[in-house]
């Protein structure tokens, strides 16, 4: 498999946790997100990914080379196709509610911050892009902790790592570099430090990659 990707997308990390944390052999193939206008405008990652976003996984099926995007689709792929260990629960209800965290995330805060979107804000409506970004990322966790509270055990669910450890970790990432003050979300950072102890988290950090770029 092929993971195109960006050292710091929150959306490219959550992937590499999934494909470390169930041993996953990959090559990670980097797509910059801001050298030269943003290499995944150029014609060869349109032709893998028409939205011209990261993630986006290049696998074979059926003798078929085939190419999925959107972050949690490609989770829940090798979910399905490669269950052990398992990153969302056995019981319904509690997959559900994994489901609703990590989408508390991807749909409720990731979008919001997004390059392209404060791009837009500031370069064609004069906007403040870093109020508005810190005011989602606030809003949004301030919700996540509330939920997460009612199911946290070491993670966000119980004791065993599931999809929505994978989105909050890169999101507290992105929190800071935004410098939102975290010290309110005590139940989001504790697990936070929680999975900052196990290699698959540790090796899918962006400072780790090898497009990433030191400060």
């Amino acid at each position: 498999m092929k993971l195109y990707g960006y050292w710091r997308s929150s959306c490219s990390w959550r992937v590499r946790i999934a494909l470390n944390h169930k041993g996953l052999p990959y090559e990670n193939v980097s797509v910059h997100l801001v050298k030269d206008g943003g290499e995944q405008h150029g014609e060869a990652h349109r032709a893998r990914n028409p939205m011209r976003t990261v993630p986006t996984l290049e696998l074979t099926e059926g003798g078929r080379v085939l190419h999925l995007s959107q972050s949690l689709a490609i989770l829940e792929y090798l979910e399905e196709r490669h269950p052990s260990p398992p990153l969302l629960p056995a019981e319904p209800l509690e997959r559900a509610r994994v489901r609703m965290l990590a989408e508390m995330v991807n749909s409720g805060i990731q979008p919001l911050q997004n390059l392209s979107v404060l791009r837009r804000l500031k370069g064609e409506m004069g906007a403040d892009e870093k109020a508005w970004a810190v005011y989602w990322i606030q809003r949004g966790l301030e919700a996540l902790q509330v939920a997460v509270r009612e199911t946290a055990g070491t993670y966000c669910m119980g004791d065993a790592v599931s999809l929505a450890d994978l989105c909050l970790v890169p999101q507290l990432y992105n929190a800071r570099r935004f410098g939102v003050d975290l010290e309110p979300f005590t139940v989001l950072t504790r697990i936070e430090d929680a999975c900052a102890s196990l290699p698959a988290f540790q090796a899918a950090h962006p400072d780790r990659q090898p497009d990433a770029v030191q400060a």
